[in-house]
């Protein structure tokens, strides 16, 4: 930066040289010709050459002019495009929401348009999250794992009740029906890379009180979302959290299996993330959230 002239004499000679006189240039910039002239001349001794041959009437642009007006041309053309684009993001009215991509895919989508119709004034912002991935900002943040006891501005979403459901083409085709079923001869889907955060197979089965069957076939997903589309295509029987799916169970693409559920500490938690300091819109938003998902 300190080997850049100063900015009057830059702007100056932008503007000289894209009018083609200094009187043109002086209304635009609302300075008088010679202040244009002086600040001209100033850069001109700045980099030791001149930019204008005033040989000639009207005066010519030289080479090292012509080369200047050029790099001026790209850098200012960048600035105004970037400052525009900062001017309409603070005109605007923009809430980010960063969720796991199951919660993402299967809560908050299907009731983006109620969000959208209760603040017709705010921008909506998603950003979806695997497990494992580093986390990303967001005004609205919604994590999946165990209560964190010293942030008590923290949320639950959902119930804590974990469940085992299926597509019914799959149990028709296992012969089965949601009410008589053996969880020992059918595919378990599972989220093995995330069993460490996820209420996975292993701990559903000891917090329901049975024992995981042993030699039971499995399927290993690295995601959620994948892993309930599997389902969903009829590749096995898989872990619901209350809440999550109800609109694939109410349309009947899925089935709860009666028998034991389970109840787990872990589970969907929303907070702001400036805490108390939050905005009023990104309050709204996760207010909003929260009181949807207690329904």
């Amino acid at each position: 930066m300190r080997q850049l002239p100063g900015f009057s004499g830059l702007t100056a000679f932008y503007a000289a040289a894209r009018h083609g006189t200094l009187t043109a240039a002086a209304q635009e910039l609302n300075v008088s010709q010679p202040a244009v002239s002086r600040r001209i001349a100033a850069l001109e001794a700045d980099l030791g050459c001149l930019l204008f041959d005033r040989s000639h009437k009207p005066a010519q642009i030289t080479q090292q002019g012509r080369d200047l007006l050029h790099a001026l041309h790209s850098g200012f053309g960048q600035i105004e495009s970037t400052v525009a684009q900062i001017r309409q993001a603070a005109q605007s009215r923009v809430v980010t929401v960063t969720a796991p991509s199951g919660f993402v895919a299967f809560w908050l989508i299907p009731r983006l348009g109620q969000l959208e119709e209760s603040f017709p004034d705010l921008t909506i912002r998603i950003i979806s999250q695997e497990y494992g991935e580093a986390a990303r900002p967001g005004d609205v943040v919604i994590r999946f794992g165990l209560p964190d006891l010293e942030a008590t501005e923290e949320k639950r979403l959902l119930s804590t009740e974990v469940f085992p459901v299926a597509s019914p083409l799959y149990l028709d085709r296992r012969g089965m029906t949601p009410e008589q079923h053996d969880l020992s001869s059918v595919t378990l889907l599972t989220m093995e890379a995330a069993r460490s955060q996820w209420h996975d197979w292993p701990s559903w089965f000891q917090t329901a009180g049975m024992a995981m069957p042993r030699g039971v076939r499995s399927l290993d997903f690295s995601s959620y979302a994948m892993l309930v589309n599997a389902g969903l295509a009829g590749q096995g029987v898989f872990l619901a959290w209350g809440g999550v799916l109800d609109t694939f169970l109410q349309t009947g693409a899925l089935v709860r299996l009666h028998g034991p559920s389970a109840t787990s500490l872990r589970g969907y938690f929303a907070t702001a993330r400036d805490g108390l300091a939050a905005g009023q819109d990104v309050q709204k938003i996760l207010d909003w959230i929260t009181k949807e998902a207690c329904k």
